[in-house]
Order: structure tokens, then sequence, then C-alpha cells
């Protein structure tokens, strides 16, 4: 993984970023990108996906290996929202008996939540929708009966 942290080192410059830090954490396989560009923060989403992309082009043709970028906590962020989304609504299917849909959310976003809500015996998930419309609905369950 040194070699493509370099690569990605090289990648930044080439870009004209400048200040930046990369780090690597080898358990989680997430590559840690920290700098003050202006220009590359007012579309963060975007650059971080494109960049991944392009990285992870590098990483499976010289390792055969996916790894995960963050860009100025970005990742961890978004990953924090939507865990507390998952439990409010939660916590809001059981008060109020009724199914909850979650705004559209990418794959991996949506596993998130299925993720979350699986530790609830008294709720299940199911994915709904087509591309960019897909979500989750949080379902209570009721002795063996769904409502």
């Amino acid at each position: 993984m040194e070699q493509l942290l370099e690569k990605i080192k090289k990648l930044l410059e080439l870009m004209g970023v400048s200040g930046f830090e990369v780090s690597f954490n080898e358990p989680s396989k997430r590559f840690s990108i920290t700098f003050n560009d202006h220009l590359i923060a007012e579309n963060l989403p975007g650059f971080l996906g494109d960049f991944e992309y392009l990285v992870n082009l590098i990483s499976q043709k010289e390792t055969q290996q996916k790894v995960w970028l963050d860009v100025n906590n970005y990742r961890r962020e978004r990953e924090r929202l939507i865990a507390e989304l998952a439990k409010a609504a939660a916590h809001k299917a059981i008060i109020n008996k009724q199914e909850i849909q979650l705004p559209p959310m990418n794959a991996y976003e949506r596993r998130l939540v299925h993720l979350e809500i699986a530790s609830h015996p008294d709720l299940k998930t199911e994915s709904i929708g087509e591309g960019k419309e897909r979500r989750v609905v949080i379902k209570p369950i009721y002795e063996n009966k769904e409502l």
C-alpha cells in the first residue's frame, strides 16, 4: 500500500493541490486525505467519488484490492449522520407503529442503515425503488406480523 500512497500523493500534486496529508489505515483499507483547497472542498462529494474511482482503478491493477478514501473526514461524518438518521427513524417507527421511508441513498449508505437497524429485533428493513431513487424502508414487527 506504500506504493499506492505515493501515487495518491503524486496525483494530488499533479492536480495542483498543496498542503495535503495522506495516511493509510490497514484494517479498514481506508486512506485519509486532508487539505485546505477551497475549490475542491466546495464539491467534496463529487471529488471524493471521482478520486476514489481513479485510485481504485490503480489499486485493482496493482494489488487487486478495493480501497476507501476519506477526504477532510467527509465520509466519516456522513457515516455518523446516516447512523443518527437510522436511529431516529427506528425510534419513530417503533413509537408510531408505522413504516418509515428514508430519503434515496447510494448502496453503501443503505447498507449502513440495514446494519444499524439489524440490532433492533422489532424492526426490519427493505430497500425499494430503482436507481438513484432507491431507498430504505424501516418496518416495525409486532408478534411476528408486520404492520
